[in-house]
């Protein structure tokens, strides 16, 4: 068994071709071989959030804090609020962050096939962004 302490984990800020905007992800478990299940913590400031991408065997997100927005390709954005969770299933194209007026904080669980957990796509433009969620 292993103990990780709060705190100790490896943290990394968002590179550009992942991320819009600054997000700092507390990199919490798994990434060692041979796991296939891995895990994090995502904190995003406003309007802060992730490229359009896929993960091969699926996502779940629990979001802890703040407001997060989270939209599916061809589909509306989604507002969701701390202690709720976003199932995005394999081959899904997705993006998820926090809305323009609240930081946004989600605990991330996927697994991986063959070593890959996710597969890039373009960044959300301003426009796809803004259009925010139904009223």
């Amino acid at each position: 068994m292993e103990v990780i302490r709060h705190g100790t984990s490896e943290k990394r800020v968002g590179a550009p071709e992942y991320f819009t905007g600054k997000v700092v992800i507390d990199m919490s478990f798994g990434w060692d071989e041979p796991s296939r299940l891995v895990g994090g913590i995502a904190t995003f400031e406003p309007g802060a959030r992730t490229v359009w991408h896929v993960h091969p065997i699926g996502q779940t997100l629990y979001i802890t804090s703040g407001v997060c927005w989270h939209q599916c390709w061809g589909g509306p954005i989604v507002e969701a609020h701390p202690g709720d969770v976003i199932w995005c299933p394999p081959g899904h194209k997705h993006w998820h962050g926090a809305s323009p007026n609240s930081s946004m904080v989600h605990f991330t669980v996927q697994e991986g096939l063959n070593g890959k957990y996710v597969e890039l796509m373009e960044p959300v433009t301003e426009e796809q962004y803004n259009a925010g969620p139904p009223a």
